[in-house]
């Protein structure tokens, strides 16, 4: 039993079953897309060549950037009396990974330096660690960005928010394709100002029209 490749110019390669090891799944987009090329030329291999050296040049550009960040460092924040207000208003008990994932970026925070990812399956606490580090932020004078990869999600978590600090006078805000344009015109120019301490949205956070006061983390 064999397997047939079929190459450009209809060229075939069979393919033992006993050597499917030797293949693998073409992952470079939709396979309508994929590459034709005719058997036994170079182009193949001056492609993988060509994304070999791509890759080389990313990490080392990565390499870069986190180098010069370990050269940076913030103001480190306090944590403020009114934070265990706070965390006991959480109407849940935390877990043990979700009270270390808050220990550590707090402990972050202090320090004045954060790089760090928070990964746990949906209804795991990943919102409530970001808002207590949100809260430290704004509370040590500090406006806080909420990066969210869907529209409905930041909208969601802007009512989540909401009810979260609904018992502090703090400003919470949303952009995002649902907000009007009035809206969103008000709500760069209160960030602008200072006059809005959490900001939650998509991508639109990242636009050059959209100014900070004093932006002390992004989440």
């Amino acid at each position: 039993e064999l397997l047939v490749i079929e190459y450009k110019g209809n060229s075939k390669l069979y393919i033992p079953i006993t050597d499917l090891n030797d293949l693998s799944l073409y992952t470079g987009g939709a396979k309508e897309n994929a590459p034709w090329h005719k058997l036994g030329s170079e182009q193949w291999e001056k492609i993988c060549k060509k994304a070999s050296e791509k890759i080389h040049d990313t990490a080392a550009e990565l390499l870069d950037i986190y180098s010069r960040r370990e050269l940076q460092k913030a103001r480190g924040m306090a944590i403020v009396e009114e934070y265990e207000q706070f965390a006991a208003n959480f109407p849940f008990q935390t877990t043990p990974d979700q009270q270390r994932a808050i220990d550590e970026v707090l402990k972050d925070l202090t320090v004045g330096k954060m790089d760090r990812i928070i990964c746990g399956d949906v209804g795991f606490g990943k919102t409530e660690v970001a808002m207590r580090a949100a809260f430290v932020s704004v509370m040590n004078g500090y406006q806080v960005a909420v990066l969210a990869p869907t529209t409905l999600l930041a909208e969601q978590h802007v009512q989540s928010f909401m009810d979260r600090f609904a018992a502090w006078p703090i400003k919470i805000a949303g952009l995002s394709r649902f907000r009007s344009s009035k809206e969103t015109k008000q709500t760069l120019e209160l960030l602008a100002d200072g006059k809005i301490d959490i900001v939650i949205g998509t991508h639109k956070l990242l636009s050059k029209d959209v100014k900070f006061n004093n932006l002390g983390l992004i989440i």
